[in-house]
């Protein structure tokens, strides 16, 4: 018994020690989720937490607005792209700073390059070009008003979009794409806006990019639905909060800071949006139809014109304006009764003005994306390649606005009922989406 006893006493000791070295040494280990283990590696500290999730990001120490960045190396030397809306006046040499894949890069000079069309407001649609630093992977940009890298640690960064996996990711998803390119106030025609969205689903658009500053409840709801589906991205473009925007188109007449809601920047921005992802791309207002009159929807037509100007990237699409006058459905056949949707019906419009070519007469574009620099609402202000006017026999723009400044009488007007060869098709479609918002009311009549 005195044996066993002195046995487990002799085991007993070394073991003890064992214990305690185990315990000492595991106190000293560094644990796993300290740094001896490589994280991947992700944006710098200092740009993850200055990121903008913003549509219109205050550029620091300047007036200017920053919006996006996009790679473009479609300029000599130039690799990324900034939109920005900048105080005409105040230009100042800038330079870029960018999140390099695991650490801040040194700062390269920015280009500067003012669009040429504001119509005299004093803010501008301005692009920034920059050159990415040699061995920079780079994620994020920002600009800064010196050379000093250092001062980038509390600015705020832009994320670089149309990047080399992104356009493999995306890589032509859509064949045409509709921009509208502002809205705002209490904008509320809901009719009109469905009418159109279901007739450019006909004429086989895509995805069709609104800019949204505000709108009514009523076509805030359809819009949500149609955003929901995913026919239709609304960007949030809170322009009022940073400038005092103009209603028209000239500083002169308008006032303001600046063109009409910051139109022309919208229109350039939904361009680089849409640059990798969409064929073709049209800049038109939501109450603008680009219609095909000899073909059947927009591809065959742009498959023709394609194949007849093969250098042309810009199309330009004359406007006609269809102005509001009685309807005779006696004469032309019954219409839904739209009972409680606001807004006016275009299938109306069937008159058409015949525009006055001996003065300025405005077109809208149908574009090939990466032909195109810059752009502003009527024509391009750079790109490659040729234009080409489409003959109105071709294609031309139904516009159906709320008022006219001209009321020409009934004899001076054509007859144009293009739209009601799709309405077999449309109307179903627009009370379908009208129901599925829960706007329309049982007693519609069809």
């Amino acid at each position: 018994m005195d044996a066993a006893k002195s046995l487990k006493k002799k085991l007993a000791l070394p073991l003890i020690v064992a214990l305690i070295f185990i315990l000492l040494f595991s106190v000293n280990m560094p644990n796993s989720n300290n740094n001896s283990i490589p994280k991947p590696h992700g944006p710098p500290v200092v740009c993850s937490l200055g990121v903008s999730e913003q549509t219109i990001t205050p550029l620091k120490n300047t007036k200017h607005l920053l919006v996006s960045a996009y790679v473009d190396q479609r300029v000599k030397d130039l690799d990324i792209r900034i939109i920005g809306i900048f105080k005409r006046d105040s230009i100042q040499p800038l330079h870029c700073a960018f999140c390099c894949t695991n650490f801040l890069s040194k700062t390269t000079p920015a280009t500067i390059l003012q669009h040429s069309d504001h119509f005299g407001f004093p803010f501008a649609t301005t692009d920034v070009m920059c050159q990415i630093p040699q061995n920079c992977n780079a994620t994020h940009v920002t600009l800064l008003t010196t050379p000093d890298k250092e001062s980038a640690s509390d600015s705020t960064w832009l994320p670089i979009r149309n990047q080399k996996s992104d356009r493999q990711k995306e890589n032509i998803k859509f064949d045409f794409t509709v921009c509208i390119s502002s809205l705002f106030g209490d904008y509320n025609n809901v009719l009109q806006f469905a009418q159109t969205l279901e007739m450019y689903r006909l004429l086989g658009v895509n995805r069709v990019v609104i800019y949204n500053t505000s709108c009514g409840p009523e076509l805030n709801r359809l819009l949500q639905n149609y955003s929901d589906e995913g026919f239709v991205e609304m960007v949030p473009w809170p322009i009022d909060k940073h400038l005092n925007p103009s209603r028209g188109w000239l500083h002169s007449q308008h006032g303001g800071d600046v063109h009409y809601f910051g139109q022309l920047t919208t229109l350039n921005e939904c361009i680089y949006r849409s640059m990798e992802r969409s064929r073709y791309v049209l800049l038109n207002d939501i109450d603008e139809i680009l219609m095909p009159y000899q073909h059947k929807d927009l591809m065959s037509l742009m498959n023709t014109l394609q194949n007849q100007h093969p250098n042309a990237g810009v199309f330009l699409i004359e406007n006609h304006t269809y102005p509001k006058k009685p309807f005779n459905q006696s004469k032309w056949g019954p219409l839904p009764q739209w009972n409680g949707v606001p807004g006016f019906d275009i299938m109306v419009h069937i008159y058409r003005e015949e525009p006055n070519r001996n003065i300025y007469h405005p077109h809208k574009l149908i574009v090939q994306p990466r032909a195109v620099q810059q752009t502003s609402v009527h024509d391009v202000l750079k790109m490659s390649g040729a234009k080409f006017k489409v003959p109105p026999d071709v294609c031309r723009i139904i516009h159906s606005p709320i008022s006219t400044p001209t009321n020409p009488p009934l004899d001076q007007l054509h007859v144009d009922t293009r739209l009601w060869d799709f309405k077999d098709k449309l109307l179903p479609n627009v009370i379908k989406v009208l129901r599925r918002a829960e706007l329309l009311r049982s007693e519609t009549q069809n």
